[in-house]
């Protein structure tokens, strides 16, 4: 069941996670981008500017368009073959059944694309993903992404799983959420008996502050554990969200209480109205090397750059290696 959403300036006043002055703004946004924020990810929000508020507030800033931003800042367009595929790596595939989501990050390199007007894949371009899929058996793992889908039924999630495990060369899979942080209450019975699929399916959480995980998102995690589900934990450094070692180091030793693996930690991909977001790579970098010794390896994510061209690791390098070596 999902919780009450807010979506609206009027709804963002009245909740006082914005001033009336802010209306005009709040509203010439949401003509262009999406707005969502669940009750849960609302009721973390002490002040517009901090580090919750920021990642999912509004923000007149998103109109304005740097140089250096493009709509498709990874090049997913290009990489599509029919609705809904992406294929950038040769043994790996996107499936995006839905582009609604939850709640709308202000930050999100598909801001251009998501939002609840997306809507799923219909049935057809659905049976043209899987033939594209079935017809190329170089791919043996599927990546469920989107939009979220983990806003889709258990019973679509469910139909979806068994038509790919049907396609005898597709031997993992994948998903990508936010769900467990914004809106836990959707992790039901039924959502559980979805995702327990063998081989295990991944789930890949995406968070990027301590504060996201609340006593109902650890609820909703301790019940994907327990339900044998693996857990990866995927951010994005953001300029007044994460930009500090120890705001890193708290966000990825909550990630492991929770029983979530960090796994990526993203350069910013320049979408369109994001600029506020940006660390430069320096930064990222030097942030990475205070981390490195001060916190456990395994709670340590690889830094990346995602691009058209693929991902590039941005880690610093600790040594200079002789010749030798």
């Amino acid at each position: 069941m999902a919780t009450p959403t807010l979506r609206t300036a009027d709804q963002l006043i009245e909740a006082g996670l914005a001033p009336p002055s802010a209306r005009a703004g709040l509203e010439a946004v949401a003509a262009r981008y999406a707005t969502a924020i669940p009750a849960p990810l609302a009721a973390l929000i002490g002040d517009p500017a901090d580090p919750i508020g920021l990642q999912f507030i509004p923000d007149p800033a998103e109109l304005e368009t740097a140089p250096h931003e493009r709509a498709d800042p990874i090049g997913d367009d290009a990489l599509s073959p029919v609705p809904g595929i992406v294929h950038r790596y040769p043994d790996r595939a996107l499936l995006k059944p839905t582009l609604a989501c939850p709640v709308y990050c202000r930050f999100c390199f598909r801001r251009e694309h998501v939002g609840p007007e997306g809507g799923v894949l219909s049935e057809a371009e659905l049976e043209a993903a899987f033939r594209w899929l079935a017809d190329h058996d170089a791919v043996s793992e599927v990546i469920l992404t989107g939009g979220d889908p983990l806003i889709l039924s258990p019973r679509r999630l469910g139909a979806i799983f068994t038509r790919l495990r049907a396609i005898p060369h597709i031997s993992r899979l994948r998903l990508h959420t936010r769900v467990p942080v914004a809106d836990p209450a959707r992790i039901t019975p039924a959502l559980l008996a979805a995702l327990d699929l063998d081989p295990p399916l991944f789930l890949v959480l995406h968070a990027n502050h301590a504060r996201e995980f609340g006593a109902e998102a650890r609820a909703g995690l301790r019940a994907l554990r327990r339900a044998g589900i693996p857990l990866l934990g995927q951010s994005v450094l953001l300029r007044g969200v994460n930009d500090s070692a120890d705001t890193l180091r708290a966000l990825f030793e909550t990630m492991l209480e929770c029983g979530v693996k960090p796994y990526y930690l993203h350069q910013l991909d320049p979408a369109p109205g994001t600029a506020r977001f940006h660390v430069p790579i320096v930064e990222g970098r030097a942030l990475i090397a205070a981390l490195r010794g001060t916190i456990s390896g395994h709670a340590l994510p690889t830094y990346i750059l995602d691009s058209p061209a693929g991902k590039t690791t941005l880690e610093p390098s600790p040594v200079s290696l002789s010749a030798g070596l």
